[in-house]
């Protein structure tokens, strides 16, 4: 008596094998979708939400997140991830933040020195 094997043949569908060329190259077409909506933005004279943000950060009063959130229409959690992914990480500005009147004031500070007007030395690994 032969013993059975408890596999099943395999299907086609289950012995198809993908082949590098079957999705095309989205580099291309994402670049120039991107930079066309660039474009787009700059002619239509509307701001990105993101420069939106920036722009508020860059005020010399600052901004708070409610007046962010409003602007953008983010939720809390979106701008705060904003603030610390884009503009600490990413874009390496000097995001400070000082509480006045119970509410917290973000802006983003130019120049190279600190509030007391001393730089700050640079620590580099001994």
């Amino acid at each position: 008596m032969a013993k059975s094997s408890s596999k099943k043949p395999a299907t086609a569908r289950s012995r198809k094998v993908r082949s590098s060329k079957s999705k095309p190259a989205r580099s291309g077409r994402l670049q120039s979708s991107r930079s066309a909506s660039v474009r787009a933005e700059k002619q239509s004279g509307t701001a990105s939400k993101q420069s939106r943000v920036i722009a508020l950060l860059q005020a010399p009063e600052g901004t708070t997140i409610a007046v962010m959130m409003q602007a953008t229409g983010w939720q809390q959690h979106s701008v705060r991830g904003f603030l610390a992914g884009v503009v600490r990480k990413k874009l390496k500005l000097k995001l400070v933040s000082c509480k006045v009147d119970d509410e917290r004031i973000y802006r983003i500070e130019t120049g190279g020195r600190s509030d007391n007007g001393v730089s700050r030395p640079n620590r580099g690994s001994a």
